[in-house]
């Protein structure tokens, strides 16, 4: 860890994680894929009577790993396999674009944790804030639209995290360098681990309570919420 007064005083770009760092993720996804699943009940009800959640989620895992190149992909993957059922069950070719508009409306409907909003616009005043996302989370379509100066997601940038592509994608945006860069994130390999890889400042937010794993090096900052981030990043108007 380095020392927290040399991190803070560099930092002029903040990228952060989304899922589970900005809102839960679980319960997003479980309900998007309950919303698709009837949606697909009623207008492919040919694919519904052979597959339930979870044995559509198995194929998507499936035509994932025959095709590797793709699994950055998240919205790829989903609408690949729609294609493949599609066609398998002799479906009109343009459900899975319909399916996916479906998905995709109940994805971008999260629930940020209370304080990031808040937290956000405080942020916003003095850094650049860009999201990176190896989810599919359109965050213009968000609750949070407007607290982020840009955002890319994994498959706009054709790499996921821990590769690095989506922190020079907002390098590339903010016309800041990574070494003035801080990444916060929930995962310490796919986070903090590959922030740190790209030269950049980290924060763990740790909502958890979780131990820190063994054999990677710690965050430059753990925090359990934004709320705390602000007061550590701008101390001086924390009171």
């Amino acid at each position: 860890m380095r020392e927290e007064g040399s991190v803070l005083e560099q930092v002029e770009l903040i990228t952060l994680d989304l899922d589970d760092t900005l809102w839960p993720c679980f319960p997003v996804i479980h309900a998007a894929e309950q919303e698709l699943y009837a949606w697909l009940a009623e207008h492919a009800p040919q694919l519904t009577e052979v597959h339930d959640v979870d044995s559509l989620r198995a194929h998507r895992l499936e035509l994932a790993a025959r095709n590797p190149g793709l699994a950055h992909d998240l919205t790829g993957v989903r609408l690949g396999s729609l294609r493949e059922l599609a066609e398998t069950h002799g479906l009109d070719p343009q459900m899975p674009l319909r399916a996916i508009e479906v998905f995709r409306r109940a994805r971008n409907r999260v629930t940020p944790y209370e304080e990031v909003s808040g937290a956000l616009q405080r942020l916003r005043e003095r850094f650049v804030l860009v999201a990176v996302s190896n989810g599919n989370a359109q965050v213009a379509q968000t609750p949070l639209a407007g607290c982020l100066h840009h955002s890319f997601m994994a498959e706009e940038v054709g790499a996921a995290k821990p590769e690095p592509a989506l922190f020079h994608a907002a390098s590339k945006a903010s016309g800041i360098g990574l070494e003035r860069a801080l990444h916060v994130g929930d995962d310490p390999v796919r986070d903090i681990a590959a922030a740190r890889d790209a030269g950049m400042c980290t924060a763990w937010v740790n909502r958890d309570g979780g131990a820190w794993p063994e054999g990677i090096a710690a965050a430059d900052l753990q925090v359990d919420d934004l709320r705390q981030l602000v007061v550590r990043l701008l101390p001086d108007e924390s009171t």
